[in-house]
C-alpha cells in the first residue's frame, strides 16, 4: 500500500549493530551495518529507490546518526514512539507480546499514519535536548547516592559514595552553565525561556527541558500538547460502567519534571495555580489528580503564552 500521497515511505529499523530497511510498497528489503558505509549505503539505496520519507522508532540514541545521515541526503525523517508501533502491530494481529518490532511493521505503520510533517528537524534543540537529558542522569545519579546513604555502610563504601557525589555534584554546575549559555547564546531560546520563567514557580531548569523536548508549545491546539505531555485524561468506559479517567502516554521525562515545577507552583508558588488546586483539593479530589489537573492547566496556558508571544499574567491567565 502507497502512503495517502503516493509519498514513497521506508520503514527503518536500528539495532545496535545494523539496520535494517523496509519498502514495504515496492515490496524490498535490505540490512546494513552500522558503520559509517553502511549509513552511507542506506541513504543511496533510499534515494535510488526515490523514498521521499523515512520512519524509525526512539532507540535509546542509536538512531541518531542515521537520522543525520538520511536528512544531509534530503530524506525526510520521522522518529516515532516505539508504544505507537508496538500498539498499532497489536492491533492488527500481527504482534505477540514479546515479538520484536521489526522494518516492515514500522514502514505499515509510516504508511497507515501518513501524518502531516511534523517539527522541522533542528539539529540546535536536540543538542539541547541531548544536555538537559545528560543533566537528569547526573540528578539521577545524585539521587540514587543520597538513598544509599541513608542505609548504614562500611566507612569505605561512605568514602567513595562522597567522592562521586561532589564529582557530580561539580559536573552538575558545569552542566547547568552550559545549558543556560547554550540558551543565551540562541535568541529563540532566550525568548522562549523569557516566557516560561515569567510564570511564577517556574525557573532555568524548566523552561530549559520544555525549550528542548516540547517544540510544538505555541505551534499546536492545547488538547495536542496535553497529549504530547501526557497529561491528557482518557476515558475508562465499558458499557454501562463509567471507569475513572486516567493519564497514559506522552513524554515520560519531561512530564515527570514538569510534575516537580507544578508541584512547588500548585502549593507554594503560584497564587493563580494554588487557588485552583486547593479548590479541587476542597471539592474532594485526590491530591495527586489535582495536580495532574494542575499540570494540564499549566501547559495549556505555557501554550497560549508562547503563541501569543506574552509573559505571565495572573489576572490573564486566573484558572477557574
Amino acid at each position: 500500500m502507497m502512503a495517502q500521497n503516493d509519498l514513497v515511505v521506508a520503514g527503518i529499523d536500528v539495532a545496535k549493530d545494523k539496520v535494517d530497511g523496509c519498502i514495504r510498497s515496492l515490496s524490498l528489503r535490505r540490512t546494513f551495518a552500522n558503520t559509517a558505509e553502511g549509513r552511507r549505503e542506506l541513504a543511496s539505496w533510499l534515494r535510488r529507490k526515490k523514498v521521499g520519507k523515512a520512519v524509525m522508532e526512539a532507540s535509546g540514541g542509536y538512531e541518531r546518526e542515521w537520522a543525520k545521515v538520511l536528512r544531509d541526503a534530503r530524506i525526510e525523517v520521522r522518529i516515532v514512539d516505539p508504544k505507537r508501533v508496538r500498539s498499532f502491530a497489536q492491533s492488527a494481529g500481527r504482534l505477540a507480546k514479546n515479538d520484536t518490532i521489526d522494518a516492515e511493521m514500522i514502514a505499515w505503520f509510516a504508511e497507515t499514519f501518513d501524518e502531516a510533517r511534523g517539527q522541522a528537524y533542528d539539529a540546535t534543540c536536540e543538542q539541547l535536548h541531548q544536555m538537559v537529558n545528560a543533566r537528569q542522569a547526573l540528578k539521577d545519579m545524585q539521587t540514587k547516592l543520597a538513598s544509599q546513604g541513608e542505609h548504614a555502610l562500611p566507612a569505605a563504601v561512605q568514602r567513595i559514595h562522597a567522592r562521586i557525589s561532589k564529582t557530580i555534584a561539580v559536573e552538575l554546575v558545569k552542566i547547568e552553565a552550559e545549558i543556560s549559555a547554550m540558551i543565551q547564546a540562541t535568541p529563540r531560546f532566550t525568548e522562549l525561556a523569557e516566557i516560561i520563567e515569567s510564570v511564577p514557580g517556574l525557573g532555568r531548569v524548566t523552561s530549559a527541558a520544555l525549550i528542548a523536548a516540547m517544540p510544538e508549545l505555541g505551534q499546536a491546539n492545547n488538547k495536542i500538547v496535553a497529549s504530547l505531555l501526557g497529561v491528557a485524561p482518557y476515558d475508562d468506559d465499558s458499557g454501562r460502567r463509567r471507569g475513572e479517567r486516567h493519564i497514559k502516554g506522552g513524554r515520560r521525562r519531561t512530564r515527570n519534571m514538569f510534575y516537580m515545577a507544578c508541584l512547588g507552583a500548585a502549593t507554594q508558588h503560584n497564587p493563580v495555580l494554588k487557588a485552583f488546586y486547593d479548590r479541587l483539593v476542597a471539592k474532594g479530589k485526590l491530591k495527586k489528580v489535582a495536580l495532574t489537573a494542575c499540570m494540564r492547566k499549566l501547559i495549556s496556558i505555557l501554550n497560549i503564552m508562547i503563541e501569543r508571544r506574552q509573559k505571565w499574567d495572573a489576572k490573564r491567565y486566573a484558572v477557574s
